[in-house]
């Protein structure tokens, strides 16, 4: 009996395997906050690249390059300038509504995004308004988060913010005056 005791007390005191606990117990916290840093710099990448590419068309049309744009036109302008987003003719939805310059009523509903999962999307507007008149621009895209159970993609998958596809929607909004014929 003494001796299974003192077997024990050895085996327990015994150092081999510690690194392998502090091993363990690190890595899982580095590696969430390596996937987070890269998750968020590609959304950050993506809302940037989305942004400036969107500024650059609705200043196209405000100088009159794209001459009565259409949707198609206007996508594929937005599309050509964002090269780090993936399917953008495809998953790009593009909203122009003109302002009263009266009442400034503003859309009250948030920028509309396709539906990946059906072919069903929600309604938009594509006026480009008249002369003189503020036109209001809106985009939405959806991008699928590179590590949707880690990081800032579980934070979103927990709050909401993806869709049935693991996507997140990326809005830019802008607006210009139409310039006088």
């Amino acid at each position: 009996m003494i001796r299974i005791l003192k077997r024990i007390r050895t085996a327990l005191c015994r150092e081999d395997g510690t690194a392998t606990i502090e091993f363990v117990l690190c890595v899982p916290v580095i590696l969430t906050i390596a996937l987070a840093s890269i998750e968020s710099g590609f959304l950050m990448t993506r809302s940037v690249m989305l942004d400036q590419a969107v500024d650059h068309t609705v200043r196209q049309i405000r100088l009159g390059h794209l001459i009565s744009p259409s949707p198609t036109q206007v996508k594929a302008a937005i599309c050509d300038r964002t090269s780090i987003i993936l399917n953008c003719e495809r998953d790009i939805l593009v909203e122009m509504t003109p302002i009263s310059a009266t009442s400034w009523a503003m859309p009250t509903e948030g920028a509309p995004c396709r539906n990946r999962v059906s072919e069903v999307n929600p309604p938009f507007s594509f006026t480009p308004g008249s002369s003189l008149q503020v036109t209001l621009v809106r985009v939405c895209i959806k991008q699928d988060a590179i590590f949707p159970g880690a990081g800032i993609g579980l934070k979103m998958a927990q709050t909401g913010k993806l869709d049935a596809n693991g996507g997140y929607a990326l809005v830019a909004i802008s607006a210009f005056v139409n310039e006088p014929s």
